[in-house]
Order: structure tokens, then sequence, then C-alpha cells
């Protein structure tokens, strides 16, 4: 299955792993990425630890737990390849999740791109 089908029907919780330069890592929720295509992955991020952390080293992992019974997922290994502050091509990638979390934030936002390195279930 890919990328696109599997996140376009997928319901659950994502969780970005990121760290600094200095190898402090940090945790925090996600919501499924915008598939760009079977390589490539964006994640819509405000300026905070994760923005911070991918500033100064580029590699992240993307865990996606399932809803549901079990332990059914994919972890994404990632590498990052740029980023853009488009508010307009933001909201359009933002569109195409059918359920949003709205922030009201005036924060600055960045749609961050990655190359996808790896991709393994979530268990095994």
């Amino acid at each position: 299955m890919s990328l696109t089908d599997y996140f376009r029907g997928a319901e659950g919780t994502g969780i970005l792993a990121t760290s600094d330069s200095a190898g402090n890592v940090d945790l925090a929720i996600y919501s499924r990425p915008f598939v760009i295509d079977e390589d490539k992955v964006a994640f819509s991020m405000l300026e905070k630890t994760s923005f911070a952390n991918i500033q100064s080293n580029p590699k992240a992992a993307y865990m996606f737990i399932e809803k549901g019974e079990g332990y059914s997922g994919k972890r994404l290994y990632l590498s990052k390849l740029g980023e853009e502050t488009d508010p307009q091509r933001i909201e359009e990638i933002k569109s195409q999740h059918p359920k949003r979390h709205k922030s009201k934030s005036e924060a600055a936002r960045h749609l961050v791109y990655f190359n996808v390195e790896k991709i393994r279930p979530l268990v095994g």
C-alpha cells in the first residue's frame, strides 16, 4: 500500500522525534504527514522545539500508531529536504486533511519537507 493510500484512510496518533545537534531528543504529537509523493512528506510546524531541532539536525523519525486494538502502524525515518513559509501554500497543503487541528496561534508557520529514508512497521 502506498503512503498516500495509507495516510488517507488511517486514524491514530502520530509522534515526531527530533534531536538537536548535541543529541538532546524531543518528542511531539503531530498529525498525519502531508504525503507529497511516495518518497517525500511534509509537516506544518510552528517555531517550537521540533522546528528548532531540525534546523541543526536534519534527521527525524515519525511514528504513527493506528487507532484500535493491538499495535499497528508505521515508522518513517526522515531527512529534511527544505522548508517554505508561504501561507497560501501551507493552507493548500493543510486542506488535504479532512480533520484539521485549528490553531489559534499567530506564530510563524513553516511547511517542512522530508525525504522518507526508510519505512518500517510499528512493531517488528
